[in-house]
């Protein structure tokens, strides 16, 4: 496809055009890779640098319940490009398999619609038989000499868009996925000084030590390294004339890469981060506690390109909220945990205050991704493990067997540290939520494999032990045909 610099005598002509109307708004979504929802700033972390993405919450809407499908990366951008969930997707409800050919992604409908469409950044994202188009009209990693994040190109491409078209931007960085990249690479006078370890929050299920800290810090680097190219975007958005057309949403994959963390049910795994700006767009802004999903940003997406998300879309329109953050889209979101280095399977569903799960593999330890294992926060939890000093949050990471049923009250214990399943003070609760999920799965054609993923990686070391995919077995809901199935289950 031709395009065009975006120089200043195009600006006119970009404001009198639909965009500018209102009718065709610009869509952006910037993802970062392996970021918890409360490590930035404008979500109460002090230690956090995000001016950008704060400044995008104060001028738009800030999402406090807003939940992934999956807390793995491929999954999760499988369901958000598709909006269904993982098990609904084939093969791609576990980590680097192949969505089903069948299923339209969001980028492709709104080609339909006449926008202009780019991925720039980490893809992972992939069918079983690509077509002979590409998703998208531009597909680029943004990994340059001195930057292997992602975002190198999102500058330009924002600037050499075609300037007849609205665009839908899927901006992906590979922060803060391990092994940190921006640690060597910092430069002080594009970022700012590097993290203080000793202004790092670390969460009660880690060992405080000069190591986690150190490893946090790092960690924080990549996220403010993200927000850094945010603001390139934004800021080029300004200078264009036509931030106030579009709709940006920014957003996480899964939660942090360490243990208890990314991989989890738990909110420390599965809640992300979701902040909207859209000035012509977004009347009621402020903080919003309506529980969302990811699934729902597609369907969002397309309604406010002006069409209607087919039968495949399982997630619903967010659009309602923009005019009024106080209305209900949903009453539950559902989560899934399977394959990622590890054998595992596990589902939830929450409320906008309780969290439900059953675990389908309870004899498994939930100790994290191999990246993790391997990480010098988890290297301290063994430490302590031997010396006989973790309390029980911390020792949460190595349990096995697990429960076979947890129940939390989100508002009450927000990192999930009190499981309360079989407390007869809350057994009617208890109760709902788990017929809740059994529906859910039932209706959308969720199975436990016979014959399940087994670990790739030893549990312990974190050291690939099996090789050439012999551990990859069947995926749920294949032998149902789950990818076949469009219903979206309760909601």
């Amino acid at each position: 496809m031709k395009r065009f610099f975006f120089a200043p005598i195009f600006v006119m002509l970009s404001l009198s055009s639909e965009i500018g109307l209102g009718k065709s708004p610009n869509i952006i979504f910037f993802i970062s890779d392996d970021v918890s929802w409360n490590d930035y700033g404008c979500y109460g972390n002090a230690g956090a640098r995000t001016p950008h993405i704060d400044r995008l919450a104060a001028n738009g809407m800030q999402f406090t319940n807003a939940y992934l499908t999956a807390s793995s990366c491929s999954p999760s951008r499988a369901s958000i490009v598709t909006g269904r969930y993982p098990h609904n997707n084939g093969k791609a409800a576990e980590l680097h398999l192949a969505i089903a050919d069948h299923l339209p992604w969001l980028p492709e409908v709104l080609s339909e619609k006449g926008y202009y469409t780019a991925l720039s950044g980490k893809n992972h994202m992939k069918r079983e038989n690509p077509r002979d188009t590409p998703p998208f009209d531009d597909i680029s990693l943004g990994k340059v000499e001195g930057n292997r994040g992602g975002h190198a190109n999102w500058l330009r491409v924002t600037q050499e868009r075609p300037i007849d078209q609205p665009f839908f931007f899927w901006f992906a960085s590979n922060d803060a996925h391990r092994a940190w990249e921006a640690d060597t690479e910092w430069d002080n006078a594009i970022y700012g000084p590097k993290i203080d370890p000793a202004a790092v929050v670390v969460p009660p299920f880690l060992v405080d030590s000069d190591k986690t800290r150190g490893d946090l810090a790092s960690y924080y680097n990549e996220v403010t390294r993200f927000d850094h190219f945010i603001g390139a975007v934004v800021g080029e958005l300004e200078a264009q004339g036509v931030l106030d057309d579009t709709l940006i949403f920014v957003l996480s994959d899964n939660g942090r890469p360490f243990p208890r963390a990314k991989t989890r049910m738990h909110d420390s795994g599965m809640k992300t981060a979701l902040v909207a700006h859209w000035p012509n767009g977004i009347s009621d802004g402020g903080k919003s506690d309506r529980l969302v999903s990811v699934i729902d940003l597609a369907p969002t997406a397309i309604e406010v390109a002006g069409g209607k998300a087919g039968a495949t879309f399982q997630g619903v329109s967010l659009a309602p909220l923009f005019s009024n953050r106080e209305k209900t889209v949903r009453n539950y979101a559902f989560s899934e945990h399977n394959w990622h280095d590890y054998e595992a399977l596990g589902r939830s569903v929450r409320t906008e205050t309780h969290l439900y799960i059953v675990n389908d593999r309870p004899e498994k330890a939930w100790q994290g991704p191999a990246d993790s294992v391997r990480s010098d926060s988890h290297l301290e939890l063994q430490r302590a493990l031997k010396e006989q000093a973790l309390d029980n949050a911390q020792n949460d990471v190595f349990l096995a067997p697990r429960p076979v049923v947890e129940f939390y009250d989100t508002k009450k214990d927000p990192h999930q540290l009190n499981n309360l399943a079989g407390d007869s003070k809350l057994s009617k609760t208890e109760a709902k939520l788990a017929a809740i999920l059994k529906k859910w799965r039932q209706q959308t054609g969720d199975s436990i494999p016979e014959h399940i993923s087994t670990d790739e990686f030893h549990r312990e070391t974190g050291v690939r032990v099996v090789q050439n995919g012999a551990f990859r077995g069947e995926t749920p809901g294949e032998s149902k045909g789950a990818s076949s199935i469009n219903r979206r289950g309760p909601r």
